[in-house]
């Protein structure tokens, strides 16, 4: 399995922005079916965005519209931009990633279909 690592996050008042990065350990992030989900306490994990097998992501209705997912110049990093921030959007955000060998598609925003997990990073939006 590879290895993700998150970090950025903050905290921030609500309208601003803020960025979270996914790295992989080996290889390219298309090596991999990759996601990114988040859970506030209390909460059930909620899928964000999710890449598809040709590269198009799909982003949650929650957040269509506000949020931007993007690859690093290196390839081995996607970096998710968080714009228009709300109070809402308060969560640990977590990285999640499997092998492609299985349909990007079908995993989606499943949580128990991506085996890696990241160990998360904290996104705080005030009022």
């Amino acid at each position: 399995q590879v290895h993700v690592v998150e970090s950025g996050g903050g905290s921030v008042q609500a309208g601003g922005s803020l960025r979270v990065s996914c790295a992989v350990s080996r290889g390219r992030t298309k090596d991999y079916c990759m996601a990114w989900f988040r859970q506030a306490p209390g909460k059930e994990r909620e899928g964000v965005v999710f890449i598809s097998e040709d590269g198009t992501p799909t982003y949650a209705d929650s957040v269509k519209g506000r949020f931007t997912i993007s690859e690093d110049n290196a390839e081995n990093t996607l970096v998710l931009q968080l714009n228009s921030l709300k109070t809402e959007d308060t969560a640990k955000y977590y990285c999640a990633a499997d092998l492609r060998f299985s349909s990007c598609t079908w995993r989606g925003l499943i949580p128990g279909r991506y085996a890696d997990w990241g160990q998360g990073t904290q996104v705080t939006v005030s009022s």
